[in-house]
């Protein structure tokens, strides 16, 4: 494809997604200068038909961009009246206090959310503000310019190549997409982005760093009973039904409308590898606390996505030359506040800034050293080094320790300023974590009744994803053997059940087996790119517009 003639267009500041982060950035950009020019690409269908999040919204990333976003009509009407925990058995469950948790667990003045439609908003200022904002258009390269002394850095990216054939020959209609070229290219897609991952890959951006943590977060938007509804109540559940198989805890969100929010993460350096996490999802929401809740209601959209979990001591170094990492593409989410939104927010303004008093000073294609150091020094670290060995407790030694001394070590940092601890590690990927088969036994999931949980194509079918046949599977395996030879050998192809989309089946049995990749499915939660025990499958984008349709995650 390296024969390819493709047209051009010069920006001051190209950005690749339209989430908070990228979205941020564009509009501090043009209101530090109008006069600087700033595109946004999107590769969903439209602006928010990628996002997904919990979400309870912590607005200090928004009051910083737009103070007066009340005023301007943002899509935030739910305050939190309410907070609860729970710790879950089987059959009941045990309220934990607010009172022994640090400040900072507070959810006070936050407000719940559909991060899609804050995009949706968030890009209609962008867009006053002179920004332009193409959805459809997935970014599948990265252009590199290389300097007289031999010096590389990125210079933009291609988008909107389509028209593909399976084989990855151009078709009928193919249309080789533009270069986007710009004198600072952010990389704003979300987690695991495929550009992102060849960036870190290239520059050994994680060297001295903890490998990346992740979860699965499977969500429902549920319209409820008006009798059992409770609009702006937060609760958090951990314990059952993950118990000691995973980490990992529950939501459930009661925004207007009478509709809720209820979804199920869990910790992808789970060792069994017969465990399912969708199924998890499906068998908490008959604990009985739930049940009650959900019965007499009606699902009206699923979707999933990972969440970045490592924290700070796994947030990779963040420029290259012409080029930063921003929001969840470097990994800003605050764990124990299942909170990443503002300090996505906060990284788009802070990369705004710095780029912008580059290019004032008449700079380009140099590294943005500002927007690292604000990272590390600003209100993101304050966010997150109080809360960095959470996670690395949970992972190490369970729930009660996370709990317990988790809570511990949040007091100390929050009210001294250090830990007993000092900086725990995160010692392996999650893919490194899998364990083999056959030191594991299967787990016998109930069967989804159809009325509260629901079989996994089903519940796809609600994520409205979409794409089109013919085109090149965009899950790329490294060796087309290996799921057969090694994975299912191994690990009894464990594929076919972290996948929270139905993506991944082995057909037949013994000589007769088959792996098959139904990417029609995928609703582009990088799962497999994560956990893949013997990291052989790749997630790349596949053309844009293409992908799940998210109403109001």
């Amino acid at each position: 494809m390296a024969e390819i003639e493709r047209e051009s267009m010069e920006y001051d500041v190209v950005i690749v997604g339209a989430g908070p982060s990228g979205l941020s950035a564009a509009i501090r950009l043009k209101q530090i200068d109008p006069d600087l020019t700033v595109v946004v690409l999107e590769k969903g269908s439209e602006v928010g038909a990628h996002i997904l999040s919990g979400a309870v919204l912590d607005p200090r990333g928004l009051n910083k961009l737009i103070p007066d976003w009340k005023e301007k009509g943002a899509p935030i009407k739910t305050p939190v009246k309410e907070d609860n925990f729970f710790l879950l058995s089987a059959a009941g469950q045990t309220r934990i206090p607010n009172w022994p948790m640090p400040k900072l667990m507070s959810n006070h003045g936050n407000y719940i959310v559909s991060m899609a439609n804050v995009c949706r908003w968030l890009a209609e200022q962008a867009e006053a503000l002179g920004v332009e904002i193409f959805p459809g258009m997935a970014c599948s390269e990265l252009v590199w310019d290389t300097d007289a002394a031999g010096n590389t850095r990125v210079a933009g990216v291609v988008a909107g190549e389509m028209g593909l054939a399976a084989d990855g020959t151009p078709g009928p209609n193919y249309e080789p997409g533009m270069e986007l070229r710009g004198k600072y290219v952010f990389l704003a897609e979300g987690v695991r982005g495929s550009l992102s991952k060849q960036l870190i890959e290239r520059y050994n951006l994680s060297d001295g760093k903890c490998p990346q943590k992740f979860g699965i977060g499977m969500k429902e938007i549920w319209e409820i009973d008006p009798k059992k509804h409770r609009e702006g109540t937060v609760s958090h559940t951990m314990g059952w039904p993950l118990d000691h198989n995973a980490g990992g805890g529950s939501f459930i969100y009661h925004i207007e409308n009478n509709q809720i929010y209820i979804g199920l993460v869990v910790h992808l350096n789970y060792q069994n590898p017969y465990l399912y996490p969708y199924m998890e999802f499906q068998r908490f929401k008959h604990h009985p606390m739930v049940a009650q809740l959900l019965e007499g209601g009606k699902r009206v959209a699923y979707g999933a996505r990972a969440i970045s979990e490592g924290g700070w001591q796994s947030i990779p170094k963040l420029t290259v030359p012409g080029a930063a990492l921003l929001g969840c593409s470097a990994g800003f989410v605050n764990v124990p506040r299942i909170k990443g939104n503002h300090n996505a927010m906060l990284s788009g303004i802070a990369a705004a800034e710095a780029a912008a008093r580059a290019i004032k000073a008449g700079r380009e294609g140099d590294e943005l050293v500002d927007y690292e150091a604000d990272v590390r020094s600003g209100a993101i670290a304050k966010d997150l080094i109080p809360v960095r060995n959470v996670k690395p407790m949970w992972s190490w030694w369970g729930i009660w320790a996370s709990m317990f001394l988790g809570g511990l070590d949040m007091w100390t940092n929050s009210l001294l300023g250090f830990s007993f601890f000092g900086t725990l590690k995160h010692k392996k990927t999650d893919a490194a974590h899998t364990g083999l088969a056959k030191d594991f036994a299967p787990i016998d999931y109930p069967k989804p009744d159809g009325k509260i949980s629901f079989d996994r194509l089903t519940n796809v079918s609600f994520a409205f994803t979409n794409h089109e046949e013919s085109q090149p599977c965009h899950l790329r395996l490294k060796d087309a053997a290996i799921p057969l030879t090694v994975n299912l050998r191994d690990y009894a192809e464990p594929a076919q059940r972290y996948c929270p989309a139905g993506v991944y089946e082995v057909l037949g049995e013994g000589d007769q087996a088959k792996f098959q990749i139904n990417f029609q499915n995928c609703v582009h939660c990088k799962t497999c790119d994560i956990k893949d025990p013997s990291q052989n499958i790749t997630w790349t984008t596949p053309q844009g517009g293409d992908g799940p349709n998210y109403p109001n995650m």
